[in-house]
């Protein structure tokens, strides 16, 4: 093993999230929504598609898919990571994950509208190696990191991939906006060509971390069943341990609740502005980029405002300003209440996950061994919501009709979070200070 805080290692670690973050902007939040609701809403179909025989509303298909693709890491990712503990091999599931991913975005440049069952598919492996990829390179934190430099490096590798991101987004932004200037006539190729460059890029900066991180121990026996067992034993051991962890449960109970509403305005946020307003690619990308660098400033503000307030407090506060913006996005009609809400939107997006994160930290009873599967136990609770969030988004838009009654529906998880916010604050007194 390495010696920690070794620059050239947590350079290369970095690389990693440079490397996979174009994948979270592009494919996630604009190129690809923008493209995929404009070639499947045809004159003579309206929004409806066919899948596999079986017709859908063009974005609820979307939501389906990323759904089941977040379904699939809940049930995989506590095995993988066991599998991976024991067997010191994580590079390899990493490796795994990342050429999944990057290949299923390079699957992407063959997405027309006669090739649907191909562009859905490769859309939700995408999100499966990305979700996976990511997980094990965080794991490699504490191995290359002294407890004292973490969160700097973990600030590092967040920087590295907003770099890395917005640099490969102005690149594909230049192929959507003038498509003239490389003798592009096919109007599906430059956003085609995006997916194309987001797996290459993926793939490519990808090799910079896997040829400096730790190897790992080279012990490829197969699995016994113990083994696939124990990271859900693990998750089974924090949840009773939960049982009379009265603050934590009521966090993790708001944080499920409001995490539905979060996580599906982010995945869902493009294909909303195209399809009720019908921005328009260029449009969607701009707005995109204006919620990072507002997001920047949000997450600056929240954590300020944590250490004055407390950081209960503050949750409390953006989860009733997010309930304000679900019912605010039902009524808006043009592009310029689209980018007032978007704005908004990037100010509280901005902190509440990594508030949300510190948070739970906090409520952790000190000198717990198992941090690791504490900390197992709240990423899967992300993405289980995820997972409801994106389902009920999508079931509510095809049983209604109507993207905006989804949008609203998302309120009332909003709601539920809030509850358990407020039921938290009573019985945290101590700990609710930043």
């Amino acid at each position: 093993m390495e010696q920690k805080n070794d620059k050239k290692v947590i350079r290369s670690w970095a690389f990693f999230d440079w490397a996979n973050s174009a994948y979270n902007l592009v494919i996630t939040s604009t190129i690809f929504p923008a493209y995929y609701t404009i070639i499947t809403t045809t004159a003579e179909h309206g929004d409806k598609v066919t899948f596999f025989g079986r017709t859908f509303t063009n974005t609820a298909l979307s939501n389906y898919a990323l759904s089941l693709a977040y379904l699939i890491m809940v049930i995989l990712l506590p095995i993988l990571s066991a599998t991976a503990d024991y067997r010191g091999n994580k590079k390899i599931f990493m490796k795994i994950f990342t050429y999944l991913g990057s290949l299923a975005c390079i699957g992407l440049f063959f997405f027309k509208l006669d090739t649907l069952e191909l562009g859905v598919i490769c859309f939700a492996i995408a999100a499966m190696g990305y979700i996976g990829g990511v997980m094990f390179n965080n794991s490699y934190l504490p191995e290359i990191a002294t407890k004292d430099r973490q969160d700097q490096v973990s600030a590092q590798g967040y920087a590295y991939g907003y770099v890395g991101s917005v640099l490969l987004q102005i690149i594909c932004f230049v192929f959507v906006l003038k498509p003239e200037l490389f003798g592009i006539t096919d109007a599906s190729l430059p956003a085609r060509l995006s997916f194309l460059l987001v797996g290459i890029w993926w793939i490519g900066f990808a090799q910079i971390p896997f040829r400096r991180l730790p190897a790992g121990s080279p012990n490829y026996e197969a699995i016994n069943k113990s083994v696939v067992r124990s990271g859900f034993q693990e998750l089974g051991k924090v949840w009773r341990q939960l049982k009379s962890m009265k603050v934590m449960k009521r966090f993790l109970l708001a944080f499920f609740f409001y995490s539905m509403g979060v996580q599906t305005i982010m995945l869902a946020a493009a294909g909303f502005g195209e399809k009720t307003l019908h921005l328009g690619t260029s449009k969607l990308i701009m707005v995109i980029l204006i919620i990072q660098l507002v997001a920047i400033l949000g997450a600056i503000w929240m954590s300020k405002l944590a250490k004055k307030i407390g950081n209960v407090s503050v949750l409390i506060l953006v989860v009733c300003i997010w309930v304000l913006t679900c019912i605010y996005a039902y009524f808006i009609t043009n592009e310029y209440e689209f980018y007032a809400l978007a704005s908004v939107v990037g100010l509280i997006m901005g902190g509440i996950q990594s508030l949300s994160r510190s948070t739970y930290s906090k409520f952790i009873p000190e000198n717990t061994p198992d941090t690791a599967s504490f900390f197992s136990f709240y990423d899967v609770t992300e993405k289980l919501a995820v997972v409801i969030g994106l389902f009920s988004f999508a079931y509510i838009e095809e049983q209604t009709g109507s993207i905006r009654n989804s949008i609203f529906a998302l309120a009332s998880f909003f709601v539920l979070g809030l509850i358990f916010l407020l039921l938290l604050k009573k019985v945290a007194p101590k700990v609710v200070k930043g």
